[in-house]
């Protein structure tokens, strides 16, 4: 490496790819990317790496997962063709939307030029306003039973705090006042993943979803295990509503969890929103939450949730980072409680 050439370190080469430095480093463990050292060993990044990176990025943006993107850029494009279906067809599913409210617009346009303005109903179904409320319930215990309003659903929302601050029962609380909304429990062993196979077997196309994801997935790193194969039915078996996952990241290791975030992220609009309970870094890495993401954080001193922006200096950001930890801190610590007793 000469002194001359434009080489940058790993923090700006994330940032202007648009990935966080983690994804860098995964693309490295995999053998995708080998940055060059400096003599004192730290990663740089060159314009050879950077097209190297820049291609890696796209091709995961398409949905392709690690393996796929090995054989592309090994000149095999064969993995390109359903990445490129799949894109499509969120495209076209857009369009479709976007075609609907374009048709709705003309119509009410035409019926006001004929006197007849449009009913309030009509045009909320134009556009959610910023700060309508789309559930709102009583907190239950451990609050005081303040009022919670959940004004806007992402496709991907974190719920997170430390032990006992009540995650989990906001968690069942927002799955039962939420329409159409499913709450999937901890147990996800041996025994419900068994449940979970015969439900697959009873239902072709979901045993296909599943399928399909859990190869997408072990080509990204993963290992199959029931939890997972518990997981994924979770998740496919009814896309109608939201989901609500308490601790998604039981009994996966790492690089399980690591595949299952890039997968839910790489669904496209119009997936089932999810909501994730977790504690765990490689589930809710800060630096990669994207605008179409949500954190709701339960302090420990019981004040309402709240929404936290995933910015340092943030409201919230220093106690969501703190309760944070790494897989193998979160394995140690599976299934350990804090008990506080209920105030009569």
């Amino acid at each position: 490496m000469t002194s001359s050439a434009p080489y940058i370190n790993a923090s700006e080469a994330a940032e202007r790819l648009g990935i966080s430095q983690k994804a860098l480093r995964l693309y490295e463990q995999r053998g995708l990317l080998i940055p060059v050292r400096t003599a004192a060993g730290w990663r740089t990044y060159g314009p050879t790496e950077m097209d190297c990176a820049t291609e890696i990025a796209a091709l995961r943006a398409l949905g392709l997962s690690l393996g796929q993107v090995a054989r592309v850029l090994k000149g095999d494009p064969q993995g390109l063709a359903p990445a490129l279906a799949d894109h499509q067809k969120r495209l076209e599913e857009g369009v479709r939307q976007l075609s609907a409210t374009i048709e709705t617009v003309r119509d009410l346009r035409a019926g006001l030029a004929e006197g007849y303005p449009p009913k309030m109903r009509e045009l909320r179904r134009l556009v959610r306003p910023a700060g309508e409320v789309i559930a709102a319930f009583d907190l239950p215990w451990p609050w005081g039973g303040e009022r919670f309003e959940l004004r806007d659903m992402r496709p991907l929302t974190y719920i997170i705090g430390p032990l006992g601050s009540g995650k989990t029962r906001l968690a069942r609380a927002i799955a039962e006042n939420l329409p159409g909304a499913t709450f999937v429990g901890l147990d996800r062993s041996a025994d419900d993943a068994a449940g979970a196979r015969t439900r697959m077997e009873a239902d072709p196309a979901l045993k296909a979803r599943v399928a399909q994801a859990m190869a997408w997935l072990v080509e990204d790193g993963a290992s199959p295990s029931p939890a997972l194969t518990a997981l994924l039915v979770a998740i496919e078996e009814d896309p109608s509503g939201p989901s609500v996952i308490d601790m998604i990241e039981q009994g996966l290791d790492q690089a399980t969890q690591e595949a299952v975030i890039a997968h839910l992220r790489r669904r496209g609009p119009g997936a089932r929103p999810i909501f994730m309970l977790t504690r765990s870094s490689a589930i809710l890495e800060l630096g990669a939450v994207d605008p179409d993401e949500a954190i709701i954080l339960c302090p420990a001193n019981h004040s309402p949730p709240t929404r936290v922006l995933p910015y340092p200096g943030a409201p919230g950001y220093e106690a969501v980072a703190t309760c944070l930890a790494t897989p193998e801190v979160r394995a140690r610590t599976e299934g350990v409680i804090a008990f506080r007793p209920q105030v009569a």
